[in-house]
């Protein structure tokens, strides 16, 4: 019983079952938090009326406004505050005031006469001029089924009814299976004034957890609805899959699957029957409890679902009274009938030939008369396996999941009748299980008051059976209760003095419609609010009644319950608990958050209390979770994200952060580490801050964590010039992909094989393109050079790169050059009698043989036998090797990239000019050259052949043989073992990447002038003119004599090393051993020490770098028309006996684009 007083509130008293007694419930009033402008200026209250089918309860007061309530206390919707009260320019509205307000049927509208309405009888552009109306407005609501039919309680697959569509969420079986259906979230616009929809009373299915928020809309078939309008009762089987409505006559059942409707052939059928109890899904069956009208009996029937709907196929049995709640659990029908008895009914599928059907039988009945004053006080009833003893303690395990108890909510008391196992058990297999005796039951037991809602699941999982072997409870007001399972530790015996079960009570901020019991998520829905005001104007509109009221949606929601429950145990000195219910989610996605909202909670509640607390909690859920290896993450985000003044108190719970942070670079968990570097920032002197930031940059750097790396760097310098007060932004420069290649240099192309004047004016010029890089990472290099905090990171990285070098690492060396926009060249100009110096050429070769993944050099058994041993031929490896060594890095023509379809096919077109053709063109410009193999059999036809990387990609494999077209249409086939020689030595290239990578390096190098570093990259490379190039320059330069000896002896030791290890290199140092006889001349000459130097002498490379580069680029560049007229002459040279040309690879097709992505 509703009372409304003066003062604004609702009294909500209960009547004692035993005395008749008025007992005051709860209140119904506004609260100062959720309404701080009104909550005490509402005036009496004016209204209160019950929904029809008692689930809620709609109040107004005097001076306007409604609102929504549940039965034991929970606001559903205001129209006081949000979008209710205000307009969209913030203005606020008058409340809108209520003269008489009547439900209509089944609760699906609310019928309203207002106080006033403004309409213009008159078209006048003065509002003043308006007169006075009452309006009639008509509210539409949809409601969830668990008011009208509980019995859907124990399912995840939730629904929301209206009066002629339903709203549920896709489970994850009819989504997969029918990836069209569409989900639709509009509501019925009606021909009445205003459209409003109302949340309170929603329900959300499992497909929270895919991450949509839309509900699928069921249009209820409009034949059943023309003669049983409204619908009073819906349920959805478990694979959500099929929902059966019931009208006021009959019932009808939808696949969503099919998208069809399945009514009733014979109408007669359909009207003589109504259904009082509910109905339920038991697998592929309906069970409902209907009246039959023509025979005046009350029946139980079930119908197959895939079978027609027709009374010949169901199975109907016999009922002695009139029945008012249904519930099924696994193979068992609980009724509960008008003369307060209950009847347990045993289900089981039957096949008589062709027809299946399912037979029901009675188990047992109950009456419940002397506890049941009245039998409409019973809201709902369920059959559950929960019990007082958990599991673990009864005497017989299968025991644990049968229909242990009944749960009774008796006008919001819950009773809980459970078996009497205290006389003698029956043995299940003496039994026959269709004659097996059940035990009888317990007096009833008062679980909870205030019970509007029950969830429990027949399913079993002994990873999580805390939560599956528990009760929840919604209750209204005050939240939500959980009857939790205690088991002991390790299966031990419990001990005798202690509960097995604990009630929880906790408070979420949704009202709670389903739960998901493995996932420990709550669902909801909430009424959302759009605005279209703006739409109107006061000429146009005189403030319409609908204006008044924003246009209103049904939004699904969803809330963690797992931290309420950990902190409550904890509370309760139940840590043990605490931890085995933890542990068994821990695998839950969003765990870690469970874990700092439960820190964050207890923390923000204990540091701003203003009494003293006797007994604090913090130090136990610290305590707590440091037992997860999420500790360290745990603890930062909550601090990030909690005031500073409150960090004090939570780190005297938690551990100092200094501590942590070493904690946390011990366990290589550098992204915590940067974060606790912003708490230390805060509470410990710059100098703290610098050190641990120094350490954390030096390990990331050794990690190759880039982006990390240019976060410190900015840390740093913040914390040197003072701005130590403001952590370090996001950067909004590219984030580093996966991949580890040199993405600064995306857009980067690089050749040498043009001279710097034969560079088209409108490319940028070489030497800005490879002295200075460019984006934010390369600006940091020209701004503020002088200061000391830039020489401490610079030396940082100078160190850093070293040991790069050092250890050989050449691949990580350029993906810190790339990332961190560090000046490689000039560094290594200053090192390269140094650091940059190899001292074990063979050590390097097979480093990089392994850093880039690029295959040692082998030679095959049948090549020793092979023609291309005599004298005559040339081996097809050496033609290869020349036919490769077109020197993409020698090609200078920056693009801004070539499409990969033209790259891979610009061979072709390029495959046969003559031999006069290509004299011409190697005059100027890159030259696009044939390779030509000279006849092997006694064909007498020549043919031109693309290089290796061409065959692969383009050419066709028939039979052993490869045929290309030229221009005369000439084809070539070679024998086994010659395909056997080429497919090896394509077999001794590495990936492209690598490659790409490889010659980058080399042109760093080429113009650091670190000539051993170049010939190390040109022996893996194998390519002579890698060489030829090195030999121009230090014939050209003045090279130091000490790096000329280093390469002459490192060569020598390759040579040795191949003789014995690695016979593959033998064929290419042949080929440049005229040149590596050259160098011994070169270096016996005993050219003076004056190395290479750059031009700018006597500077730091750094304080001056662009000039620095640009003449070292200049310098660079001087030398390039040599290389190629001593390259073209090194190649005619070699040319005797055989007509070989160079010809590039298809992806250099006169570019050279160093992006890898």
């Amino acid at each position: 019983m509703a009372f409304g007083c003066t003062s604004g509130s609702v009294q909500v008293y209960t009547i004692d079952n035993t005395t008749g007694a008025m007992l005051l419930s709860h209140k119904l009033e506004l609260t100062a938090k959720q309404y701080p402008d009104i909550w005490n200026k509402t005036g009496a209250v004016k209204l209160v009326r019950w929904s029809p089918d008692n689930s809620v309860v709609i109040v107004t007061w005097e001076y306007g406004g409604l609102s929504l309530w549940s039965v034991f206390g929970a606001q559903l919707i205001c129209t006081l505050g949000g979008d209710f009260a205000y307009r969209s320019d913030g203005t606020k509205k008058d409340p809108l005031k209520i003269n008489s307000m009547s439900w209509g049927a089944e609760g699906y509208h609310l019928w309203v006469i207002s106080g006033f309405g403004s309409q213009n009888t008159e078209i006048d552009s003065d509002p003043k001029n308006t007169v006075k109306h009452p309006g009639i407005l008509l509210f539409q609501f949809i409601k969830s089924v668990l008011t009208v039919n509980p019995c859907m309680s124990n399912q995840e697959q939730v629904l929301l009814q209206g009066e002629d569509r339903l709203y549920l969420n896709c489970g994850e079986a009819s989504q997969n299976q029918n990836p069209r259906s569409s989900s639709h979230s509009e509501h019925k616009s009606s021909r009445e004034k205003s459209p409003f929809a109302d949340g309170g009373l929603e329900s959300q299915g499992l497909s929270t957890l895919l991450g949509h928020r839309h509900w699928h809309v069921v249009q209820i078939s409009n034949i059943y609805l023309e003669t049983n309008w409204p619908i009073r009762f819906s349920a959805i089987d478990k694979l959500g899959q099929n929902i059966a409505v019931v009208g006021r006559f009959g019932f009808a059942h939808y696949s969503l699957l099919t998208k069809k409707w399945k009514l009733f052939g014979n109408i007669t059928q359909e009207q003589n029957m109504t259904v009082t109890g509910g109905l339920a899904w038991w697998n592929d069956f309906i069970v409902l409890a209907c009246y039959n009208i023509s025979d005046r009996q009350e029946e139980l029937r079930v119908y197959l679902r895939t079978s027609n709907l027709d009374n010949a196929f169901a199975h109907i049995t016999k009922a002695q009274a009139e029945t008012l709640l249904l519930s099924v659990f696994r193979d068992m029908v609980i009724v509960f009938r008008a003369d307060c008895s209950i009847c347990l009914y045993s289900i089981e599928r039957k096949s008589d030939g062709p027809n299946t059907t399912a037979g029901i039988q009675v188990l047992q009945e109950v009456s419940m008369s002397r506890y049941i004053p009245h039998p409409f006080l019973v809201v709902s009833v369920t059959l559950t396996s929960v019990s007082t003893e958990n599991g673990i303690a009864l005497k017989m395990p299968q025991q644990a999941r049968d229909a242990e108890s009944i749960m009774l909510n008796l006008a919001g008391q819950l009773i809980m009748i459970q078996r009497d196992r205290s006389g003698p058990q029956v043995r299940k297999k003496d039994s026959n299980p269709n004659q097996r005796k059940l035990l009888p039951f317990c007096p009833p037991v008062v679980l909870a008051q205030s019970v509007e809602n029950v969830w429990t699941t027949c399913r079993a999982n002994k990873q999580k059976r805390h939560l599956l072997e528990a009760l929840w409870l919604s209750c209204g007001g005050a939240g939500m209760k959980v009857w939790l399972p205690l088991f002991p530790r390790d299966h031990r015996k419990p001990h005798s003095f202690l509960s097995q079960r604990i009630m929880l009570p906790f408070h979420i901020n949704i009202y709670p419609l389903a739960v998901l019991f493995e996932d420990a998520l709550v669902l909801g829905a909430v009424n959302d609010t759009l605005l279209y005001d703006s739409l109107y104007t006061w000429n146009s509109a005189g403030e319409q009644l609908e204006v008044l009221f924003p246009f209103c949606v049904v939004e699904r929601t969803s809330q963690i319950y797992l931290h309420h429950i950990l902190r409550q145990l904890l509370v309760r000195n139940l840590g043990e608990q605490a931890l085995l219910l933890a542990q068994s989610c821990a695998a839950l996605p969003y765990f870690p958050h469970v874990l700092e909202l439960m820190l964050h909670e207890v923390l923000e509640e204990e540091a701003t209390s203003r009494e003293p607390i006797p007994d604090p909690l913090l130090p136990t859920v610290a305590k707590f979770i440091t037992e997860f290896p999420l500790f360290l993450q745990t603890v930062v985000h909550c601090a990030r994200k909690t005031e500073y003044a409150l960090w004090n108190y939570l780190f005297a719970a938690v551990g100092n952060p200094k501590d942590l942070f070493e904690e946390c670079l011990m366990a290589q968990d550098l992204d915590t580490a940067a974060s606790y570097l912003i708490i230390l920032q805060n509470m410990e002197v710059p100098a703290v801050s610098r050190q641990h930031a120094t350490l954390l940059f030096s390990t990331a750097l050794e990690q190759g964590k880039w982006d990390l790396c240019r976060h410190m760097i900015r840390f740093l310098k913040a914390i040197g010039s003072g701005e130590s007060e403001t952590p370090p932004s996001t950067p909004t420069a590219q984030e580093p992909s996966s991949s580890g290649g040199f993405e600064f240099f995306r857009n980067r192309s690089i050749s040498l094989s043009q001279s710097a004047e034969n560079v088209p004016a409108s490319k940028f010029s070489l030497q800005k393109t490879l002295s200075m890089p460019s984006g934010p990472s390369g600006k940091r290099w020209s701004k503020d050079s002088d200061c000391a905090e830039n020489m401490y990171i610079d030396m940082m990285l100078w160190r850093h790169a070293r040991r790069l070098l050092e250890e050989v690492r050449l691949k990580d060396l350029g993906c810190f050059a790339a990332q961190l926009g560090f000046e490689l060249i000039s560094w290594l100009c200053k090192e390269r009698t140094r650091a940059a110096r190899v001292d074990n050429f063979v050590l390097a070769l097979k480093r990089l043989h392994k850093d880039f993944l690029w295959p040692l050099p082998i030679i095959p058994a049948s090549s020793i036998s092979s023609p291309f041993k005599n004298g005559k031929y040339r081996t097809v490896g050496e033609q290869l090797l020349k036919s490769q060594s077109a020197d993409p890095f020698l090609n200078l023509e920056i693009d801004a990239g070539v499409p990969n379809v033209q790259r891979s096919q610009s061979w072709l077109g390029n495959i046969g000019p003559t031999h006069h053709e290509t004299d011409t063109a190697s005059s100027h410009g890159p030259q696009m050259q044939d390779a030509f193999l000279s006849p092997l059999s006694n064909k007498g036809d020549e043919c031109s052949i693309g290089s290796a990387t061409d065959l692969t990609e383009s050419s066709s494999m028939v039979d052993g043989d490869w045929t290309m077209v030229d221009e005369n249409f000439s084809t070539l086939s070679l024998t086994q073992s010659e395909l056997e020689h080429i497919s090896m030595e394509l077999a001794s290239k590495g990936p492209h990447k690598s490659q790409v990578q490889l010659r980058y390096l080399l042109h760093i190098f080429m113009e650091a002038g670190c000539l051993d570093w170049c010939t190390v990259i040109g022996l893996i490379l194998r390519e002579s003119a890698v060489i030829n190039q090195i030999l121009v320059i230090i014939q050209s330069s003045e090279v130091d004599g000490e790096m000329l000896q280093n390469i002459k002896t490192g060569l020598h030791a390759v040579d040795r090393w191949a003789s014995t290890d690695c016979l593959g290199y033998k064929p290419f140092l042949n080929v440049i051993k005229p040149q590596l006889q050259k160098l011994s001349e070169i270096t016996e000459e005993q050219i003076q020490p004056e190395a290479f130097q750059p031009v700018i002498v006597g500077k730091t490379p750094e304080q001056n770098s662009p000039r620095a580069e640009e003449s070292r680029g200049s310098s660079g560049h001087g030398s390039i028309p040599q290389v190629e007229v001593g390259g073209s002459s090194m190649v005619s040279q070699k040319e005797e006996g055989t007509i070989r040309t160079e010809e590039e690879e298809p992806f250099q097709d006169g570019t050279y684009d160093c992006s890898v992505s």
